[in-house]
């Protein structure tokens, strides 16, 4: 068993002698082992939750139950820790809590389980992806100056650089900073407008009490800009990819008149690089006029492949579930490499109806990888709202997930990242 991790008012955090960390998957509480975590990757963070308290295991009397009171300060109360784990780990269980009366929204990230064991912190995680594309080590401020300073020199009037600047140094994004270090994925946000309301949107909370994490972009760059941008990544970076839809946009196919000048621009001069599109696939016809121009591979945004759990979190706007597989679709009959950026929250997406659903997708839709993201929203607003939608049932654990779909789908890739051309076939 793990030693459990608290925090106090001062939002120290610390283990607790005598009780044992748990997890949580919607109902399923499940006490933390060697055999279901590992070392805490490097780059992940511990977090407190505010007006929540622990739930852990006793390890004298064996029951597992809700801690109020912080056992050193008597009257004080004590605090659930949970991990916001490094890209390219897969949460298979959230740290267990339950909620006080006063309990506010929970900020957008994703919160999984940890807990202390011999000197090290340990969470529970699954790695689905071993590129170090944004390992923090490897980005130091200094070099991230150095290749700002590069840029500006480069492209002094470009506002796409001069927006990618404030990515990197205001709100601190590994892709952005990737665009100056001259590593791996370049960052191309365009569009302002998005046609989905989604919970966890990054950029824009307009009717919600959850503060967005990051400004999403004020204009609109010329597809002068966005090829300036893209053809210095793509001139030195060997096998780059530069990519469009990120966290501080809505969905780039609103921009795709923009957006398909901009590929033909970045074709005309050199085949070399990827040109990929994050997209929530709405707008087929819209893709088209991407696929027409060059793009080489889409990676489409999914909580869920059951229509009802997929329209109670994006909230579409204009546009069904329907539309999204039509553009799925259209992008495998056009060759384009396919992956789902897979919203996954344990206790939901290991659940069997939501697992025969992704099951029959798969046969139907034969895309090439998933790219398994944990979901950044709250846990407990997102289950309430998911089990309005549609029922699901008990989970069965996110890595026997992971090994089913694995042996039923050998070709299908796992990853976190978008891949270059040079790997869709490895």
């Amino acid at each position: 068993m793990l030693t459990a991790l608290v925090a106090n008012v001062a939002g120290e955090i610390f283990e607790l002698d005598g009780y044992a960390a748990v997890g949580m998957a919607g109902t399923t509480q499940i006490p933390l082992t060697l055999k279901n975590t590992r070392r805490m990757p490097s780059g992940s963070e511990l977090m407190y939750l505010p007006d929540r308290r622990p739930v852990l295991l006793n390890l004298h009397s064996g029951g597992i139950g809700t801690m109020t009171d912080n056992p050193y300060a008597p009257g004080q109360p004590l605090f659930p820790v949970t991990a916001f784990n490094s890209p390219g780990y897969v949460i298979s269980c959230l740290g267990a809590y339950v909620e006080t009366q006063k309990a506010q929204a929970l900020p957008l990230f994703s919160y999984g389980a940890v807990g202390w064991y011999r000197g090290e912190f340990r969470s529970a995680v699954v790695a689905v992806d071993r590129e170090k594309r944004q390992d923090l080590r490897l980005m130091k401020p200094e070099d991230v100056a150095v290749g700002i300073k590069r840029m500006r020199r480069q492209m002094p009037a470009n506002r796409l650089r001069s927006h990618l600047e404030k990515c990197a140094l205001q709100f601190g994004c590994p892709a952005a900073k990737n665009f100056f270090l001259g590593r791996y994925e370049a960052p191309l946000p365009t569009a302002e407008q998005c046609n989905a309301r989604c919970l966890g949107c990054l950029s824009l909370q307009k009717y919600s009490d959850i503060p967005h994490s990051q400004d999403r972009i004020g204009f609109t760059p010329s597809p002068e800009e966005i090829a300036e941008v893209a053809l210095a990544h793509i001139k030195r970076v060997d096998k780059s990819v530069v990519s469009f839809g990120q966290g501080c946009e809505g969905d780039p196919l609103l921009a795709a008149d923009v957006i398909a000048p901009a590929v033909r621009l970045i074709r005309s001069e050199t085949d070399r690089g990827t040109i990929n599109m994050n997209t929530n696939a709405s707008l087929p016809q819209a893709l088209q006029q991407g696929i027409d121009a060059g793009l080489d591979s889409i990676r489409v945004s999914i909580n869920s492949v059951r229509e009802n759990c997929y329209h109670g979190y994006f909230r579409p706007k204009g546009y069904r579930f329907s539309d999204v597989l039509k553009s799925i679709e259209l992008a495998v009959g056009n060759g384009l490499f396919v992956s789902i950026n897979y919203l996954n929250c344990p206790g939901f997406t290991d659940t069997p109806l939501e697992i025969e659903a992704l099951r029959r997708f798969l046969k139907s839709y034969p895309i090439h990888m998933i790219q398994w993201r944990n979901l950044n929203f709250d846990p407990m607003r997102y289950y309430k709202i998911m089990s309005e939608v549609a029922p699901s049932g008990a989970p069965i654990g996110m890595k026997n997930l992971l090994e089913q779909i694995r042996r039923e789908f050998p070709d299908l890739k796992f990853g976190y990242f978008n891949p270059p051309k040079e790997k869709f076939g490895t």
